[in-house]
């Protein structure tokens, strides 16, 4: 749990919150221990019977941590799903940036930034899912969120997909080949990438994405839309086979 909220502003910024809950949570506590203590009361009186009870049961400190960042995640999982309801378009690939099944009954939606090395990981378990099951469809949304050069790398991806060459060149350029050795292996016509690079399209294309994305609370990458859930972070083979199935189970 520590870990992924980490790596994650939104649930750090939740554990934060959290601390803050717990502190006043504590406070409260004392004031009832400490009859005649309440607001205007002893304040020293207050700190003294909280600091004794820690003191006394260290041991709550995690536990409730734990409990308190537990609910906030929760929380923040709610909120994400709720704005999904919002989204419909989610689903729908721009041109060709895509892969899988066209037709498949659940489609995964992959929010990924080049530069992200938890999205370069999370390859190989894309792979795994849509070799093990015919039905997935998967849509790949450009979520540039680690700098310009995050940026370019996600137009050059829209200019592929323009041309029906959006995995190949998505392939290369996570494999760790520049734009253009990448453009050269995926196929792609230069002049025309290189024009559409700064086009209204494109530039739309990523100013929606970034939308749609802080809506959902996707402090980072990867992130994704499964069935109406919304993922944050990455995920092992068996987290999306589980939620493929609540996906096809319409939940």
């Amino acid at each position: 749990m520590i870990d992924r909220i980490s790596s994650n502003p939104w649930l750090l910024g939740g554990a934060f919150l959290a601390s803050g809950a717990l502190g006043a949570g504590l406070f409260a506590a004392a004031q009832a221990m400490a009859p005649g203590a309440g607001i205007g009361g002893d304040r020293a009186k207050i700190e003294t019977v909280v600091r004794a009870y820690i003191l006394e049961h260290p041991e709550i400190l995690p536990e409730a941590m734990q409990r308190l960042q537990v609910k906030e995640a929760a929380a923040q999982q709610k909120a994400s799903n709720d704005a999904l309801k919002g989204h419909p378009e989610v689903v729908k690939p721009y041109a060709g940036a895509w892969g899988g099944n066209p037709n498949g009954d659940v489609t995964i939606v992959a929010f990924m930034d080049y530069n992200c090395g938890y999205c370069r990981a999370s390859l190989p378990t894309l792979a795994q899912v849509i070799a093990k099951d015919p039905g997935i469809r998967i849509v790949y949304r450009e979520y540039p969120v680690l700098g310009e050069e995050s940026t370019e790398a996600a137009r050059w991806a829209l200019a592929a997909a323009d041309q029906n060459k959006f995995k190949p060149f998505h392939d290369a350029l996570y494999a760790g080949d520049n734009f253009d050795v990448a453009a050269g292996k995926a196929g792609l016509n230069i002049g025309t990438a290189r024009a559409a690079l700064q086009s209204p399209r494109v530039s739309g294309e990523i100013a929606a994405n970034r939308k749609i994305g802080y809506d959902l609370r996707l402090g980072g990458t990867p992130g994704f839309v499964i069935g109406k859930s919304v993922y944050h972070g990455a995920m092992d083979y068996a987290s999306f086979v589980r939620a493929i199935a609540a996906a096809r189970a319409g939940k």
